[in-house]
């Protein structure tokens, strides 16, 4: 295990002969108020955390008829808002764009950490997103909710959560796992831009509601969250060095910051004036600012998601220590376990300890 981690309170000191060692890294991982165990419990907590809130968005906005009112209110809102209507209808190559730039984007995260000499990673990282879609797939179609119906009353499919959002922000996300530490903050902050381009083309071309893409983002997070705590309890992590990172972070950074506090404020203070009342027909100046609010609300938890894992994820590096110089042993009780000594280049001693001639 790494120098850094602090034995058990009252504890032996660590031996020579477990240096190396998998039992030792486990014991060490465990031990109270390691580096390993605190980023571990933080995790854990990130990713309990993201669940409930997951379940909060699918009792909220899916399973309580305002939710379901407020998510029309959205849908209808795109129509009344002319700079929606005006993209949609003179850029209509963005769905085959989105579309392409989602598969372009799984292969860089996959490029990256093969060019690294990551495999172990950037395979954890491609299961955890595989899994994740799967389990939204599995929601979408068996989850319990109401049937959805389009403008012309037609059945339509579940979109909670959506798949697309699953892929870009655990594209986004996974570059966490694959991306050198000096790195991370501009490389995660711009797919997350990215991703949340994507979530609020979704929401404008009618595909998605904002709920959709919301629990998305919290699924992807809580998916993640758990992957980082079993690597911090098979004792992968390692505080990150304490050298000066680039400046330029903070050009992606602090929009990512802005847009995180800013659509959250805004999507907070609109939703209290667009929320439908009653069961009658939605007024005719509601559905735009529904619109607005989902917008703000969708984009500011996208930005969020990926603001929070940076955050808590700051200080740690999973990239393995150089390996100190060790001098070459020549006695085996300087050796390891399993370790071989060199060849004796003089096998046999020219001046032995007996002696039966004398140099004159």
């Amino acid at each position: 295990m790494a120098p850094f981690d602090r034995p058990r309170t009252g504890g032996s000191s660590r031996s020579v002969a477990a240096r190396g060692t998998w039992w030792y890294a486990t014991v060490a991982a465990e031990a109270p108020g390691s580096f390993t165990a605190r980023v571990r419990i933080r995790m854990r907590r990130t990713s309990l955390a993201a669940v409930l809130l997951f379940t909060v968005a699918y009792a909220g906005l899916v399973l309580t008829a305002t939710g379901r009112r407020w998510g029309d209110a959205v849908v209808a809102g795109r129509l009344t808002d002319p700079a929606v209507a005006r993209v949609l209808r003179e850029h209509p190559s963005l769905q085959g764009l989105a579309t392409l730039s989602l598969a372009l984007a799984v292969l860089l995260l996959a490029a990256v950490g093969v060019l690294r000499g990551r495999y172990g990673r950037t395979g954890a990282a491609l299961g955890t997103l595989a899994a994740t879609l799967a389990l939204a797939e599995l929601l979408q179609r068996y989850a319990p909710g109401p049937h959805l119906l389009d403008a012309s009353g037609t059945a339509v499919d579940s979109g909670f959560p959506s798949s697309p959002t699953v892929i870009a922000a655990g594209t986004a996300l996974g570059l966490v796992l694959v991306v050198p530490h000096r790195l991370r903050s501009a490389t995660v902050g711009l797919a997350a831009l990215w991703a949340t381009a994507l979530g609020a083309y979704g929401i404008a071309s009618g595909r998605h509601r904002p709920g959709d893409v919301i629990a998305a983002d919290l699924l992807v997070l809580a998916a993640f969250a758990a992957l980082l705590a079993l690597l911090a309890r098979k004792g992968k992590v390692r505080p990150a060095s304490r050298g000066a990172l680039p400046r330029q972070r903070l050009l992606v950074t602090l929009p990512l910051a802005a847009l995180a506090l800013g659509g959250l404020a805004a999507g907070g203070y609109l939703l209290g004036d667009c929320l439908p009342p009653g069961t009658g027909p939605l007024p005719l100046d509601l559905p735009r600012t529904a619109h607005r609010c989902g917008q703000a609300l969708a984009a500011g938890t996208g930005a969020g998601v990926a603001l929070v894992l940076l955050a808590l994820f700051r200080r740690v590096d999973l990239d393995p220590r150089p390996a100190p110089y060790r001098p070459t042993p020549t006695t085996p009780e300087e050796s390891l376990p399993g370790e071989t000594l060199p060849e004796d280049p003089f096998p046999e001693d020219p001046f032995p300890e007996k002696r039966d001639h004398e140099i004159s």
